[in-house]
């Protein structure tokens, strides 16, 4: 079992609506890369390519680290590359490597991205003293029990 938010349960990083935003971006980033005049520079096309997969990274990577101090520093690190994201963009549309439409749907991303993250984290700062993380319960390792539920029966993130 897993906590709850909202209407549905999340279980695994992949459960987050912020982790399948950013992995929606990373698709456009990757399409517009294969696809737009960005191809003919591959120097930015990667550097965009790696700012959009560090975003999903992030948020995984810190979902899984055990504490919720290191998840929200993650998503912090996740927040900072949406920004520099959103900066490449910009620079590439100025050089006349993206279109207009491409742009606009990718800076759109960036930045529902970005508010996601800063909603995310917020939920996280609050819910800090519930749910600590699984290394704070139990073991400094793994949760008290296997379903990584603590023993009063909270989920340990």
């Amino acid at each position: 079992m897993g906590e709850k938010r909202g209407d549905c349960v999340i279980r695994r990083f992949e459960d987050l609506k912020v982790w399948q935003a950013a992995r929606e971006l990373s698709r456009g980033v990757y399409r517009a890369a294969a696809t737009q005049k960005l191809r003919n520079d591959p120097a930015l096309a990667t550097q965009m390519k790696r700012a959009a997969t560090s975003i999903a990274g992030n948020i995984a990577e810190g979902y899984e680290r055990g504490t919720r101090k290191q998840h929200i520093e993650f998503c912090y690190i996740a927040k900072g590359s949406a920004g520099e994201l959103r900066s490449h963009v910009t620079l590439a549309r100025d050089a006349g490597l993206l279109d207009e439409t491409a742009s606009a749907w990718l800076l759109a991303r960036c930045e529902a991205c970005s508010r996601m993250l800063s909603a995310y984290i917020a939920v996280l700062q609050r819910t800090r003293a519930e749910f600590p993380g699984v290394k704070t319960h139990g073991s400094r390792d793994r949760p008290a029990t296997s379903d990584g539920r603590d023993r009063a029966g909270r989920v340990a993130l």
